[in-house]
């Protein structure tokens, strides 16, 4: 397994490699057609990760776990059924998550697996998905829920889920990663919340990138969210949320408290 990762060192350049236990050996070219690895070795801890990859777009599943289908008395979607966050909303390990300014209600967490694409994908069959994931990641898709159903007359779905920073994403990108033996783990301030396997998805992340490529072209880079499962909750302001795989690591941010907003505006 390759654990991909982007990073900016201390002089505010910005370089890509492969994580070799607490070492990131730098490659050049591009990512996801051949790169190739330079004679630079760094010290993980020398350098701020950012998110593992910059999507055009993320995908976010809804209703994709039977365990949460069940929950809500919902039946198995004949569709994978998916909102699109905007590329702004990205947001890389340990980068705060920020308050809409306006916006005083509920925000949400939802742990997620990541589908990495790693070439251009349209109208791909079901027997060729495979080789367009280029890997894995951890996803927190942030919601503010209560601009979700604001509108009586139509839901907000992309609205609520597409501010800056709510589409948290990280720390690497783990190609050849079994995804069907892992669980996903979500901890705010360090108590467990979330902990289910990702063999209860309905839609596998194959089927997903097939059927959601005859929808729209997937570009290198992108990101599909392949929805959560129970547990889903609120975080509040200064709490910290932790997103776990097993084999791809752990992503870490904080909805940032009231003075560090405060701090920002002047």
């Amino acid at each position: 397994m390759t654990r991909w990762v982007r990073f900016r060192d201390s002089g505010g350049r910005a370089g890509f490699g492969a994580l070799d236990a607490e070492r990131i050996v730098e490659h050049e070219g591009d990512l996801f057609d051949r790169p190739s690895p330079t004679r630079t070795s760094i010290p993980a801890d020398n350098v701020e990760l950012l998110a593992p990859c910059t999507p055009t777009k993320i995908v976010a599943l809804w209703n994709n776990f039977h365990a949460l289908a069940a929950k809500l008395e919902k039946q198995p979607p004949a569709h994978p059924l998916f909102l699109i966050k905007p590329a702004t909303s990205l947001a890389g390990p340990n980068q705060k998550i920020e308050r809409p300014a306006a916006y005083r209600g509920k925000i949400a967490f939802e742990g997620e697996l990541g589908i990495v694409i790693g070439r251009r994908c349209k109208d791909v069959p079901a027997q060729e998905a495979a080789a367009c994931i280029f890997g894995y990641t951890c996803v927190n898709d942030v919601t503010a829920a209560e601009v979700l159903n604001e509108d009586a007359n139509f839901a907000q779905w992309c609205r609520a889920k597409g501010y800056d920073t709510f589409g948290c994403v990280g720390p690497v990108i783990a190609s050849d990663f079994d995804w069907s033996r892992a669980n996903v783990i979500t901890r705010l301030d360090g108590v467990e919340r979330q902990n289910y396997p990702l063999s209860d998805m309905i839609y596998s992340p194959a089927e997903q990138v097939s059927l959601i490529s005859h929808d729209m072209t997937l570009l290198p880079g992108d990101v599909i969210a392949c929805g959560t499962s129970l547990g889903v909750g609120s975080i509040k302001d200064g709490s910290t949320i932790e997103i776990i795989i097993d084999g791809i690591g752990s992503l870490v941010n904080t909805l940032a408290a009231k003075a560090d907003m405060k701090l920002r505006r002047t």
